[in-house]
């Protein structure tokens, strides 16, 4: 997929390293918002993000972070609790986004780096009637993968929405909103699209969008019924960040041409490359690593790999940026003990392993001064 010399240094979790032709298509001349020009920028745009989506539905797309959809997707709900499932540092904002907008909002939590026991979303959801599930697809902070179409059809038999964030999930996960039924959906733009940050995309059930017709206090930046309005129409409810989606418009030619699935292929081939270096790390090289999140609820997008005791995360950060490539801490409580690699967007295995090898070096440096 990568084109760009000096392309694959950068292997953060989020934003992620960006083509320079991405960049460069940034520099096209403005066009008025409310015209023909835009519309048919608009519709070339609805087109692509279906595909990311696998949806026949209306893709709403905001400048704002993804965080701001997150808002818009309880914004919306119609008065009534809320279930989260919270097992990292996104999933729990979910749920206090929730609470900020007014829901009462029960959390079922998970320990960082599991996924949340499907039994128990059921035995909760049979306790009481709750409005809205919120969910996290691949929890950026841990590396750990939700099954998200079974914690929607859950949602469902008990009268449920199901919100599902898939920030670091869309265009580098599987994701089907329509067969799954996900009542909505939201991603980034400086995740695995390889976009810069500040635009977000959601996508909305006919279930939901008729709910959110009943939400007294969904506001109006974030109303999602003036988004489906306007797209309908070819254009967005405010003025757009008109230059990143000229950047959107040349990164989809290029999924397009790639394929969502092969894109999703390469993803899951780069997440096991990952797995399977820190996994055989000690044989090769004395130092224990490992994978957080277990086997079969790995993101194929990010991994958080958990260091041994005498190394810290910072230190392995900043020994790998000496190398050359940028890769992220760990995160929140987990900020000490680990580190993530970013494995997603428009990276291959071999710009990946050439972060891990830099990786290898410095973890190898580190272990020997530690001892």
């Amino acid at each position: 997929m990568t084109s760009d010399v000096g392309f694959g240094h950068f292997f953060l979790p989020g934003p992620t390293e960006v083509r320079s032709e991405v960049l460069a298509a940034m520099l096209r001349p403005m066009m008025p918002h409310r015209g023909k020009d835009f519309e048919d920028l608009f519709a070339r745009l609805q087109s692509g993000l279906r595909t990311v989506f696998d949806t026949e539905r209306a893709v709403f797309i905001s400048s704002s972070s993804a965080t701001g959809l997150m808002e818009a997707a309880v914004r919306c709900v119609p008065a009534g609790a809320v279930l989260s499932l919270a097992n990292g540092a996104f999933s729990e904002r979910f749920a206090d986004i929730s609470r900020a907008c007014g829901h009462e909002t029960d959390s079922i939590e998970a320990e960082w780096g599991n996924v949340v026991d499907l039994a128990e979303v059921e035995r909760s959801l049979a306790s009481r009637r709750y409005a809205a599930v919120t969910v996290v697809h691949s929890e950026t902070s841990t590396g750990a993968l939700t099954d998200v179409r079974a914690v929607a059809a859950l949602a469902h038999r008990h009268g449920a929405l199901c919100l599902v964030d898939s920030v670091s999930g869309a265009g580098g996960a599987p994701l089907h909103a329509d067969e799954w039924e996900l009542d909505f959906v939201l991603t980034g733009s400086q995740k695995a699209l390889a976009l810069p940050p500040g635009l977000a995309f959601g996508v909305a059930s006919q279930s939901y969008m008729e709910a959110a017709g009943r939400a007294a206090s969904r506001g109006r930046y974030f109303d999602v019924t003036e988004f489906a309005h306007y797209a309908a129409r070819n254009q967005t409810p405010n003025t757009p960040a008109i230059s990143l989606l000229h950047a959107l418009d040349e990164q989809l030619r290029a999924i397009a041409r790639e394929g969502v699935e092969r894109r999703w292929e390469r993803h899951a081939t780069m997440a096991r490359e990952c797995w399977e270096w820190a996994e055989s790390f000690e044989s090769r090289h004395g130092v224990r690593l490992s994978i957080l999140a277990p086997a079969g609820h790995r993101s194929p997008t990010v991994s958080t790999v958990v260091l041994p005791g005498f190394l810290r995360g910072p230190q392995v950060v900043a020994a790998v940026a000496e190398r050359g490539f940028t890769i992220g801490g760990g995160y929140g409580r987990l900020r000490d003990g680990s580190v993530r690699v970013g494995h997603m967007g428009d990276h291959d295995t071999t710009t990946l392993r050439a972060c891990l090898d830099a990786c290898g070096e410095a973890l190898v440096r580190l272990a020997g001064t530690a001892r």
